[in-house]
């Protein structure tokens, strides 16, 4: 019987070394490739994200300086109301300093966010409700412009608040998946934080009424 040489197992046994090591070079290829797709699909959602925040700041400061406009005119015919046009005065500029420090993966700065934008709102609603006694302020070319910029400007808020609460959902849900957690967790994928409003009164665009 025809034995074989040790040269040809010694082959054999460097072939099935050699195969075991493509074997497992791919695998580890495959793994790479398979965390830089999870990783890049979340660096795509929270750029998504914060973009759609950005469109929220880029209104929202529109808004506030608006207001300074709007709150010297009617001021030229409510000067009774003093009390009452500070307080939109001082909830603006608790609303901007708020607006300049906010980071959406903060859930503090958010809520300091949201509260001060309904303050505002409601500063605003009351500015708006005490015009209806005032004929002539509603009847003012000036304001009557200003309100119509505040009005579009509100409904920009409310979509692009949409937009981002949309985005943000995207995104989070995905870094709570299996297995995206993993790498979420591996690679510091912080929650976003949510643009939302608690007072159901707050939920609808302030109404500009002059």
């Amino acid at each position: 019987m025809q034995t074989i040489s040790p040269f040809f197992m010694q082959t054999l046994a460097l072939g099935g070394v050699a195969i075991t090591l493509i074997i497992l070079v791919a695998l580890v290829a495959v793994a790479v490739f398979w965390v830089i797709g999870m990783y890049n699909g979340l660096v795509k959602l929270r750029n998504r994200y914060k973009n759609a925040f950005s469109q929220i700041d880029v209104q929202l400061k529109r808004r506030h300086d608006l207001i300074p406009n709007l709150v010297e005119t009617a001021k030229k015919y409510m000067a009774h109301e003093r009390e009452t046009l500070e307080a939109v005065i001082q909830a603006r500029n608790t609303a901007e300093s708020a607006r300049k420090d906010v980071n959406p993966n903060d859930a503090q700065n958010m809520k300091s966010l949201m509260a001060s934008e309904g303050a505002l709102g409601g500063a605003l609603g009351n500015l708006f409700a005490l015009s209806e006694s005032y004929p002539d302020l509603k009847s003012n070319q000036n304001m009557m412009q200003l309100s119509e910029e505040l009005t579009s400007t509100e409904n920009k808020v409310s979509f692009s608040r949409q937009a981002y609460n949309d985005a943000v959902t995207t995104y989070n849900t995905k870094r709570e998946t299996f297995p995206t957690n993993i790498i979420a967790g591996m690679f510091n994928f912080g929650e976003a934080i949510l643009f939302e409003v608690s007072d159901a009164s707050e939920r609808e665009a302030v109404k500009v009424e002059f």
